[in-house]
């Protein structure tokens, strides 16, 4: 619950966030007349603004505080980089919207979210309040699931839900689209998100894959996704942590590509604490290999460039695990951010390969 004072009376509502954001301590009523320098000055000091005014009009002064916002300077190091992106979320997270039952907003000129919010939120019994930029990253993720995104390796789109990682990138794609395939009778992937990556195992004429992962939003992306493709009869997407039971001629993990900590849900495509997952998927290939198969690690390398894992530390995974790598195909990002003047990270980024690693036990 948040709690506010508004002409004299005061008045409290339910909380959402699907970031997990706390709920603010400090709340005061903003409309059309405030002026974007004191916003900022007041969502800088934790103070949030629960908006009375048009909606559009808050939009703008969403973007206005994000000009104030100061990013982090060409060249910061990583924790920098991520201490400003930080801030700014913190600060832009502050600007908050009210809604009525059913995902009403009570705003001039408000779109309709009914269904992008029920999407992520599920129903909604009553009013609550909730952050206009929380907001904005549904309706975007409503559009993209719509929408889809295009996969040349498929020839179809893949729909990816909010929370889930959206495989814009389609260079690693291409990498398991390539790579010769050890046998078809059965391939396991590994924190398969929209399960794109096992619906090109089972184009490429895999009898069957079981795909997992831990993200119940995830799951059912997946599920999703195989049902638009036609391809449920021959990919099962279950509920697990990493490997499901039994034994495959190929096992695919393509794990967060950054061994650091995640700051919110949405972190958690991105980034592996420790490097938990990649371990685990290294530390388990040996029991769930069929003799003569591999494991298809997908890895980007961005973690060296910046420092966050060093290639001596993943080759010294590969022999505890007691892998051997059988080879390497390697391709260069194709993304905007690789040749971004202002990306504070560029210079990592266009260093930056992909890699899917062959192993073998």
């Amino acid at each position: 619950m948040i709690t506010w004072t508004e002409a004299g009376e005061e008045y409290s509502a339910a909380w959402r966030s699907a970031l997990e954001a706390p709920p603010p301590a400090r709340v005061v009523i903003a409309d059309d007349r405030m002026k974007a320098d004191t916003a900022y000055r007041l969502a800088r000091e934790g103070t949030a603004l629960l908006w009375r005014g048009d909606f559009q009009n808050a939009r703008q002064l969403l973007q206005a505080m994000g000009r104030r916002c100061e990013p982090a300077e060409p060249g910061a190091t990583f924790d920098r980089y991520r201490q400003a992106q930080g801030r700014r979320a913190r600060t832009l997270g502050l600007l908050l919207i009210p809604y009525d039952e059913g995902h009403v907003i009570p705003l001039t000129r408000a779109p309709d979210v009914r269904q992008a919010c029920e999407e992520v939120y599920g129903p909604a019994e009553g009013p609550y309040v909730g952050s206009l930029r929380e907001l904005l990253g549904l309706i975007g993720a409503h559009e993209w699931r719509k929408k889809g995104v295009e996969v040349p390796a498929l020839g179809a789109r893949i729909h990816p839900h909010y929370g889930v990682f959206s495989p814009i990138r389609g260079e690693y794609i291409d990498l398991v689209a390539q790579a010769p395939l050890p046998g078809k009778r059965l391939a396991f992937d590994l924190g398969t998100g929209t399960g794109v990556l096992a619906a090109v195992l089972a184009r490429r004429g895999v009898e069957r894959v079981v795909a997992t992962d831990l993200d119940r939003r995830a799951v059912v992306c997946a599920r999703d996704n195989m049902a638009r493709l036609g391809l449920a009869d021959r990919v099962d997407v279950v509920a697990a942590d990493l490997f499901p039971p039994g034994r495959a001629s190929l096992v695919v993990c393509n794990p967060p590509w950054l061994p650091a900590e995640p700051s919110s849900p949405l972190d958690r495509a991105v980034y592996d604490p420790g490097g938990c997952m990649l371990r685990g998927f290294l530390d388990g290939l040996a029991e769930h290999l069929e003799p003569g198969g591999e494991g298809w690690l997908v890895l980007s390398d961005l973690a060296e460039h910046l420092g966050l894992r060093s290639r001596a530390d993943l080759m010294a995974a590969f022999d505890g695990a007691g892998v051997r790598v059988m080879d390497r195909l390697d391709t260069r990002p194709r993304h905007r951010r690789a040749s971004d003047g202002t990306d504070p990270l560029r210079a990592a980024r266009a260093a930056e390969v992909t890699s899917l690693w062959r192993l073998a036990c």
